[in-house]
This record gives C-alpha cells, sequence and structure tokens, in this order.
C-alpha cells in the first residue's frame, strides 16, 4: 500500500494502525444515519417520559370522579365535549359554542400586550440598575416596597386609573410580569465576572459598546429566565385581570363557568390557558437556545 493511501492514527497510544483514506468517508456516511436514530430515539423517549404524568393525572382524575359520584366535576370525558363544543360547536349550541377564536385572540392580545411592555421597561431598567449604582441605591428600595404588594390588592386601582375594559387588564399583566423581568435582568448583570469588564477596558471596549458587547451577552441567561417566569405570571394574571369587566377573553369564560355553576367550563377554560401558555414558554426557550448557543450549558 503507497503512502498517499493511508493516514496515521496518534489515538492509539503512538502504535503505527493505519487506515485507509477512502474507507473514512465511508465509515462517517454509515455513523450519521446510527447517529440520526440514536437522536430520534432520544427525542422519542423524552416525549413519553413528558406525557406519562398528565395520562396518569387524567387517570386518576377519572377514577375520583367515578369512584365519588359527584356531579359537580365532571370526568375527562365530559370537559373534552365541552372542549369540542367551545372550539367548533355543534352540540350544546349555547353562547360558549365555536367561541373560542374569540376569547383566546382577546387573551392572548392582552397577555403578549403587558408582557411585551412589561419586557420593553424591565430589561433596559434592569440593566442600568444593575450596572449603575447610583440609580440601584435610588430605585432599589422603592421596588422592594411595591414588589410585595399583590397584583390582585392593584385591581380597585387599575379600574379607577384605566376604567372597565382591557386596559386595566393589560395594566395588571404588566404588573405581574414586570417583577420577574426586571429583578432577573439584575441578578444576570450583577453577576457578570469583573474579569471580563478588565478585558473589555483592555481593549477600548466602554461605553454603550460595553453594554452590547459584554452586559447584555453575559446576562442573557438570566434575563431569558425572567421572561420565561414573566410569560408565565403574565398568564397566571390574565384571569385576575380579565374580572375587570370584560365580555370576552379565557379568564372572563372562566369567571361566566363560575358563577353559572358550569365546571366543564371552567376546566376547558383553565386546559386552554395552561396549552397556550406551555407553547409560549416552548417558543421562549427556542430563542434562548438561538441566542445562547455559544452557551451550551445553558440550552433548555
Amino acid at each position: 500500500m503507497s503512502l498517499e493511501g493511508t493516514i496515521s492514527r496518534p489515538d492509539l497510544g503512538g502504535a503505527k494502525a493505519t487506515t485507509p483514506v477512502a474507507a473514512a468517508p465511508v465509515a462517517a456516511g454509515r455513523a450519521q444515519p446510527r447517529l440520526r436514530g440514536r437522536s430520534f430515539a432520544v427525542r422519542l423517549r423524552s416525549i413519553a417520559l413528558a406525557v406519562v404524568v398528565p395520562l396518569g393525572l387524567l387517570l386518576l382524575w377519572d377514577v375520583l370522579v367515578r369512584w365519588t359520584g359527584t356531579r359537580l366535576v365532571p370526568p375527562p370525558s365530559g370537559v373534552a365535549v365541552m372542549m369540542w363544543d367551545f372550539a367548533f360547536g355543534g352540540i350544546y349550541d349555547d353562547a360558549y359554542s365555536g367561541s373560542l377564536p374569540i376569547h383566546f385572540w382577546k387573551s392572548v392580545q392582552r397577555v403578549y400586550g403587558g408582557f411585551l411592555l412589561a419586557a420593553l421597561v424591565g430589561i433596559p431598567l434592569g440593566l442600568m440598575i444593575g450596572r449603575i449604582p447610583l440609580l440601584r441605591a435610588m430605585l432599589d428600595p422603592t421596588l422592594s416596597l411595591l414588589r410585595p404588594i399583590p397584583v390582585t390588592a392593584w385591581l380597585p386601582l387599575s379600574m379607577i386609573f384605566f376604567g372597565l375594559g382591557p386596559k386595566s387588564a393589560v395594566f395588571l399583566v404588566f404588573l405581574g410580569a414586570f417583577y420577574p423581568i426586571l429583578l432577573n435582568t439584575i441578578f444576570g448583570v450583577k453577576s457578570v465576572d469583573a474579569r471580563l469588564f478588565e478585558a473589555a477596558g483592555m481593549l477600548g471596549c466602554r461605553g454603550p459598546q460595553l453594554f452590547r458587547a459584554v452586559v447584555l451577552p453575559a446576562a442573557l441567561p438570566s434575563i431569558f429566565n425572567g421572561l420565561r417566569l414573566g410569560a408565565s405570571f403574565a398568564w397566571i394574571l390574565i384571569v385576575v385581570g380579565e374580572m375587570t369587566g370584560v365580555p370576552e377573553g379565557l379568564g372572563a369564560v372562566i369567571m361566566d363557568g363560575r358563577t353559572l355553576s358550569r365546571t366543564d367550563l371552567v376546566i376547558t377554560g383553565m386546559i386552554i390557558i395552561g396549552i397556550t401558555g406551555f407553547l409560549s414558554d416552548r417558543i421562549l426557550v427556542l430563542l434562548s437556545n438561538y441566542f445562547l448557543r455559544w452557551s451550551p450549558q445553558h440550552h433548555a
């Protein structure tokens, strides 16, 4: 065999093993389908593990309803029928039949209106508070004083400030999402390694460039944690927000279900909010993985 047809293998402890060069691409080509198959199996396993607990809870719910014989809580099959009627109609033919699109759209507007407003205010403010000690000394006591006040306590004032309707709901969602985003951003900035600032200073990085090149990338993991928490709180608080006299929205549907003693309607609204919140979180995780692709340890 000629020298052009062989490569050395230093990983064998200096042994003079050789492999034909033409065999390397062939081996790589065989390995790729095997790796893809292994990745698919891992993903399938993670999906199977994720659905075990929800299926178990559904089974437990059905067993408990049948065992107790209660009429206050419908079985999962009853809620499934209600969900179909809420989405497509044709079963009960009442005021809620086929009304899911309009209620869902109204709630999405309020949730993401308040959430985006909280992100637009919370992230820049958190970056500045975390980086500027004077600003932190001025604002931190006030924020610490306001933060423990429950969002529900702001409900009467929000109705006075913004009146009955969607503006009050957006304000309450904003309050619920604002503090997690702000606090996580501050924490991310304060956690930046001081040696990064020294290295950036030696390279002549100052002012806004320092924020863009050092502070913002280093704080991104905490910022995304804050965004995920803020999005969760936004969906939690939409029910409170839509108690302000709005006629449409998933929170309004849940409140109507409570008033009318229709537990199936209440649970339907809860499930739709849960699924939508889960999908929102997955989108934020995908964005986090994309922007933090340089840091695999922060991938969810």
